[in-house]
């Protein structure tokens, strides 16, 4: 049995966006109590993360981390037609995952204790993100 489910998520700009209920929330309806969930999001300036959900400093420090790894206004980049923030966005999301797969059991998603699901926006502006999910199994 497949069910898929999309939703868009609005961001601010920079940072970690909970969508864990919304993932949770297909899987449910999906009716599958066994398989795998996929979700995706159509975007190559935002991924997508498993992380700690209890401590959001841990997401800050990641951020933080990143921003320093990868910098804006670099002048090595050339795509910059869209800001300084550009390109620095498209390398941060080939270095992380748009897409994560993740176990269902007993009808819910298999995630630990601490563990929740995240859309990383990694543009300063506001976005438009469109996010869809797979879950297969019986």
């Amino acid at each position: 049995m497949v069910f898929t489910s999309d939703f868009s998520l609005a961001t601010t700009g920079h940072g970690t966006y909970d969508i864990s209920a919304e993932v949770g929330s297909a899987v449910r309806n999906s009716g599958i109590t066994t398989g795998l969930c996929n979700v995706f999001t159509h975007h190559t300036s935002a991924s997508l993360i498993i992380c700690e959900n209890a401590d959001p400093a841990v997401r800050e420090d990641l951020e933080a981390w990143f921003k320093r790894l990868v910098k804006e206004g670099d002048p090595i980049y050339t795509h910059t037609s869209e800001g300084l923030d550009d390109m620095p966005a498209h390398i941060r999301s080939t270095l992380t995952p748009v897409s994560l797969t993740i176990p269902v059991r007993h009808g819910q998603l298999a995630l630990g204790t601490w563990q929740g699901i995240y859309l990383w926006e990694h543009r300063r502006r506001s976005h438009q993100r469109q996010i869809s999910m797979t879950v297969m199994g019986e």
